[in-house]
């Protein structure tokens, strides 16, 4: 299901890809439960944040892995941007779908770089490889988009569904008639296993919140 080239290995030897398999899951516009976890989170945030400002959060180990990593390619993390706009702005998480938001909870809670696909729209294996520069393929919002070359992507028998600078594609995205999925975590130098295998288990429950039924075929991390 999930492959790894030799060149990944050589690029990034010190990092870490996360893997998330769930079947028989359900992907509703609204769950009562599920909103009330966002409103902890939110407020957990805020919390934790609270008198900092960009700089401080900035030395958090894990924005400090995914900054050296986005500004190689002159980019700014922007899961850090988003909790910024939570944690002090007072935004609310948004509402999109349950999957989307369990996967995007989990990111903002971990801060670690998460893409979600329809597993029953994808041509297996996946594969993370690392990108040439002449790669492209099709953004969520539609526009054609070439890869930057050195980036960590992940392909399928298709072509790319997600790279760590512009991420996931348009074509496996998940859907409201999603019933398995799968959530990939890109994990640059500087992030352990440890971070990543409690980061997938953490989306694990926010999913079983609203999809109790579902279960996990695979969770695993790879280096």
């Amino acid at each position: 299901m999930f492959e790894i080239t030799s060149a990944w290995k050589s690029a990034f030897p010190e990092a870490h890809a996360g893997v998330l398999v769930m079947r028989d899951v359900v992907n509703p516009a609204h769950h009562a439960e599920l909103e009330e976890r966002k409103k902890e989170l939110e407020e957990q945030l805020r919390s934790q944040f609270a008198g900092q400002d960009r700089a401080a959060m900035s030395n958090h180990p894990v924005l400090q892995a995914y900054n050296a990593h986005y500004r190689r390619f002159k980019k700014s993390y922007h899961v850090q941007l988003q909790l910024e706009s939570i944690a002090w702005k007072g935004k609310p998480i948004p509402s999109v779908a349950a999957l989307v938001e369990a996967m995007f909870m989990a990111e903002l809670k971990n801060m670690l770089l998460t893409a979600g696909h329809d597993l029953d729209s994808l041509q297996l294996p996946l594969t993370l490889d690392v990108s040439k520069g002449d790669e492209s393929y099709i953004l969520l919002r539609g526009d054609d988009q070439t890869l930057k070359a050195g980036d960590m992507m992940i392909s399928d028998g298709m072509g790319v569904v997600s790279n760590v600078i512009y991420g996931p594609d348009r074509r496996t995205q998940i859907t409201d008639g999603t019933r398995n999925v799968i959530f990939t975590v890109y994990a640059p130098a500087g992030i352990n296993e440890q971070t990543v295998e409690q980061h997938l288990r953490d989306i694990k429950d926010y999913v079983l919140v609203f999809a109790p039924q579902a279960r996990v075929e695979l969770l695993k991390v790879y280096g």
